[in-house]
């Protein structure tokens, strides 16, 4: 099964040259250092940046140069800087092209909860529920299961929801699913996993049309 960076680097296949893309917080950072060095793409932060690169090298990290999430990041040549209304004018404008986030659940119908566990002290739901409401092209890089095992591709979801029927597609340590009308279409399964493996994993509805190739990462 794949780490948090190998389920970075297979979303990286994803981004197109020319693509706007938003990373929202914890797995979804760790994509701007495995994008291809052929295509130009522009990452956005809603915190008011566009142009961020790759996470800087140790000991040379600006501490005046973050993310949403507050991790230090690096700046292109190019990069520009705005305040808040303007990045949120991005986002809701549909100017994004692809949003990769985090998710603590998603719903076989594309539910996504990703922003509260229930009596856990939580500030808000912060810029997802506009990149939710706003973005047509929704990746979620998550882990399969919990801590404890459990599925966290649900038939329904448990937790707070931050958006309804959004997510377009998925990718964890154990596969790459297409959210559709029937429920998780499998697409790839991560290397050494196996398609029982997948099945055991995932509560929500599993469609599994064909042989199923291995990831490429």
């Amino acid at each position: 099964m794949l780490d948090k960076n190998g389920i970075a680097k297979r979303i990286a296949q994803e981004v197109e040259d020319g693509y706007y893309v938003n990373l929202g917080i914890g797995i979804p950072t760790l994509v701007a250092n495995y994008v291809r060095d052929d295509i130009s793409v522009e990452f956005q932060s809603e915190n008011g940046i566009l142009g961020m690169g790759p996470f800087p090298i140790e000991g040379e990290e600006d501490a005046d140069l973050i993310n949403a999430g507050k991790q230090t990041i690096t700046a292109l040549p190019g990069a520009s800087y705005f305040d808040s209304a303007t990045s949120f004018a991005m986002i809701r404008g549909k100017h994004v092209d692809l949003t990769i986030l985090g998710a603590m659940e998603v719903s076989e119908n594309g539910d996504i909860a990703n922003w509260k566990i229930p009596g856990k002290m939580v500030k808000g739901m912060g810029g997802a529920m506009d990149l939710v409401a706003s973005a047509e092209n929704i990746i979620v890089a998550m882990m399969h299961t919990n801590r404890a095992g459990e599925s966290k591709l649900l038939k329904r979801c448990s937790l707070p929801l931050t958006g309804v029927g959004c997510v377009k597609k998925i990718v964890t340590n154990l596969a790459v699913l297409e959210v559709t009308e029937d429920g998780f279409l499998l697409l790839e399964r991560a290397p050494g996993v196996t398609v029982e493996d997948i099945k055991a994993a995932t509560e929500g509805n599993l469609i599994v049309k064909e042989d199923i190739l291995e990831m490429n990462v």
